[in-house]
Formats: C-alpha cells, sequence, structure tokens
C-alpha cells in the first residue's frame, strides 16, 4: 500500500471538511447580522448581496451559501411582507428577490417564494397607492418572471386576481417605464388559459386618461386578439371614442387595431360607426371622457378631432380593401364626407375628407359624376385638381353646399347595389 498517496487522500478530505465548516460558519454569521440588524444594517446588506450575486445561477448562490441559500430568501420575503406598505427598502428588497427567482437551472426558489404568498404580496405592492413608481416596476418585472417560469405560473397570477392588479397598475401610473412593463406583463399573460380574462381587461382600460397607457393598451390589443381569435363588440364604442384623442399617436394606434378588426364579425358595426363619426353632433358626448391637457381649450372640439381621425381612417382602409370600399358606398359615405369637407370649423378634417372621397372618385365613375353635381363644375374641378388644398379657396357658400347634399346618399346607394 502507498501510504503517501492514502495520508494526501485523508488531507484533502480534511481540507475540504475544513473549508465547508468555514463556509457555514460565515453564512450563519451572516444570517445573525441580518436576523439583529435594524434597517440601515439590512440596507447595507442588500447592497453588497446584489454587488456580488447578480447574475449568478441556483449553484453558484447555493455554493456561496454554503447550500442554505434558502435560509436567507426566506428572511428577505418575511421581511418584504412585513414592510412594503411602508417601502422600507422596498427597491433593494425585490431587486434582491429577483436575483433568486431568476437564478436558472432549477425553479426552486421560485417555489419557495411563492409557498411563502410571493404573488400576492407582488400584486398588493402595485394596489399601494403610497408606493413610488419604480418599486412598482420592480414588483412588475418579479411577475414576469414567474409568468416567464410556465403557464401553470400565469394561471397562478390570474387565479390571484393578478390581471385587475395590473390592469389598474398601468391605468394610474405617472411613469412611461411602469406602464411599459404592465403592458408586457398583460401580453404575456395572454398566452394562456385566461386569454379572455385579459382581453376584457385591456378593453376596460381604453377608457382610462392617460394617454400613454391608451397607446400601450391599443398596441396591446394588436397582439391579443390573434390569439383571442374572436373579437368583442364591447370594444367597437371606446375604440371609436379614442379617435377623438388629441394625440396622433393613439389615434395612430386606434386606426391600426381597427385595421386588425376588419377580419371579425364586428366589421359592419365598425365601418358604420366610422361614417356615423363623418356627421357628428356637438351634443351627445359619450360618457368615457378624455383628460385635457393644459391649453387644451384652445383645441378644436373634440368631435371634430375625431371626425377628421375618421376620415383617416377611412381613407386606409379603402386603400387596402375594395370589398371594404363597397361597404362604405352601400353605407352612404359619399353624402358623409362631403359633409366633412363642409366643416370650416375644423379644417383638418376638411383635408382628409377631400383625399378620402378622391379615392372613391377616381375609383368608381358613378361616384364622379354625382360628386361633380353635388360640387358644381367649378369646385369639382379644384378638388380634382388638388383634394389635400381645396379647403384653402373654399368660400362659405361652397361649404354650405356640401353640408346640405342631402340626396347623393340614396343615389349611390341605388347604383352600388349591384356588383
Amino acid at each position: 500500500m502507498n501510504f503517501s498517496v492514502l495520508f494526501s487522500e485523508v488531507s484533502v478530505s480534511v481540507m475540504f471538511s475544513s473549508k465547508e465548516k468555514a463556509a457555514v460558519s460565515q453564512v450563519m454569521c451572516f444570517l445573525r447580522e441580518w436576523d439583529q440588524g435594524n434597517k440601515a444594517v439590512r440596507a447595507r446588506m442588500l447592497s453588497d448581496f446584489l454587488t456580488e450575486n447578480i447574475g449568478k445561477n441556483f449553484y453558484e448562490l447555493e455554493l456561496e451559501f454554503a447550500q442554505v441559500a434558502s435560509l436567507f430568501l426566506a428572511r428577505l420575503t418575511a421581511w418584504m411582507r412585513l414592510t412594503y406598505m411602508f417601502g422600507t427598502c422596498l427597491n433593494l428588497q425585490l431587486r434582491a428577490l429577483g436575483v433568486f427567482l431568476s437564478a436558472s437551472s432549477t425553479h426552486q426558489y421560485l417555489m419557495e417564494f411563492l409557498e411563502m404568498g410571493g404573488v400576492l404580496t407582488l400584486l398588493e405592492i402595485l394596489g399601494q397607492e403610497n408606493l413610488k413608481d419604480e418599486d412598482k416596476t420592480e414588483a412588475l418585472r418579479l411577475l414576469q418572471i414567474i409568468a416567464d417560469a410556465g403557464p401553470k405560473y400565469k394561471e397562478l397570477i390570474c387565479e390571484s386576481y393578478g390581471v385587475k392588479a395590473v390592469a389598474e397598475c398601468l391605468a394610474k401610473s405617472q411613469e412611461e417605464g411602469t406602464q411599459e412593463t404592465a403592458a408586457t406583463l398583460l401580453e404575456s399573460l395572454a398566452h394562456g388559459n385566461y386569454q379572455n380574462q385579459v382581453y376584457k381587461g385591456l378593453i376596460a382600460l381604453m377608457t382610462c386618461t392617460s394617454p400613454r397607457a391608451q397607446k400601450l393598451v391599443l398596441q396591446t390589443l394588436r397582439v391579443v386578439q390573434p390569439v383571442v381569435k374572436t373579437a368583442l363588440h364591447d370594444i367597437v364604442e371606446p375604440l371609436l371614442f379614442l379617435l377623438r384623442s388629441p394625440h396622433l399617436e393613439v389615434q395612430y394606434e386606434a386606426t391600426e387595431l381597427i385595421k386588425e378588426l376588419m377580419r371579425y364579425d364586428m366589421k359592419s358595426t365598425l365601418l358604420r360607426g366610422l361614417v356615423a363619426l363623418l356627421k357628428p353632433s356637438k351634443q351627445g358626448i359619450s360618457k368615457h371622457e378624455i383628460q385635457k391637457d393644459p391649453g387644451m381649450e384652445k383645441m378644436s372640439h373634440p368631435v371634430f378631432l375625431q371626425q377628421a381621425a375618421a376620415a383617416r381612417t377611412i381613407r386606409i382602409l379603402t386603400q387596402n380593401s375594395e370589398e371594404i370600399s363597397r361597404d362604405l358606398l352601400s353605407l352612404g359615405v359619399i353624402h358623409h364626407l362631403l359633409y366633412a369637407m363642409g366643416n370650416q370649423e375644423h379644417p383638418d378634417a376638411q383635408r382628409k375628407a377631400s383625399l378620402a372621397l378622391e379615392h372613391f372618385v377616381r375609383m368608381y365613375p358613378v361616384v364622379e359624376e354625382h360628386v361633380r353635381r353635388a360640387m358644381g363644375t367649378t369646385l369639382f374641378q379644384s378638388f380634382m385638381n388638388n383634394a389635400e388644398c381645396l379647403h384653402l379657396n373654399m368660400d362659405e357658400t361652397q361649404a354650405n353646399i356640401l353640408l346640405s347634399n342631402t340626396n347623393v346618399s340614396c343615389v349611390l346607394e341605388e347604383q352600388n347595389s349591384e356588383p
């Protein structure tokens, strides 16, 4: 027997054992310091933890904490649950929890966090009005990590009324980063068994007052709509209402969603609604109200903004589909476009209605003939020469002629009743 080799193996074994004991002792000192430390001590310990451990996987964290990292995770979670309402070191707590939850290779830390009521605590954080948006953003990121872990975790969030909590956070937040993180999470939750719940929640959010939130909701609905596969008619009224937003990015996203919805069975309802918006009434404003920005009193009436947006949307839809063009003709769109062109209170509505009408005139000879009659030779010639600038040279008499074109739609409907 080679006694030198045997002695070497024993020495190595003793050395490893000594290292393990030292590591355990160091971790126990760390936990003891945590247990006895005040807020300042724990904040410093969390900062050090983040500096040393961000990006580590499960096995690296276990090695760092001598196979008992779960003991620190339990303490951290418990402290957060006791203090989150006061915001005590909350951002540090959430970021430290993120180190554990994002650790790859296993879901052990995630399961332990969930068993301690972690999801409910995160959702409650979203509803605390006294907490900072940056803290809510961190909570949303942790919920996103949990949702990304698999379908059953998405279901857990949804079953905990997570959709409502995230949606309300999106609607009430004043920070763009928080709103974007909430929208991303809602989109993620839609890819699961609770897609209809998310879809209805997004539709409800369309009536919120934040333009950024409205934009994000519309973008998210465009992604979620094909996932849900069927569209609810509840979406029509708030969607058309958003066309009166003074924010062009909101109008754009509303139009894009309308384009998406042309593939579903509420196409005719949307088209009928768009045509009706071309001839608005200043009375009977919808119960939904878009929050006015400072100085908005100087802007045009919201229904005129909506009128212009409807004309623009109609133009876009007709350029993409002859079928939609014919559908709009049957709804009397020509009469309504002529009416919008006569609205001298809002030049942008005149311009956009004129451009939309130009498409129909150049596409259908019968439309050209009746528009010529409705406008008169002089105005029609100006229209054909430059539809976009027609309103600049229009006098009050010509505008009144356009506003009173009562018979055009009836004639066009008869002429276009056959393919």
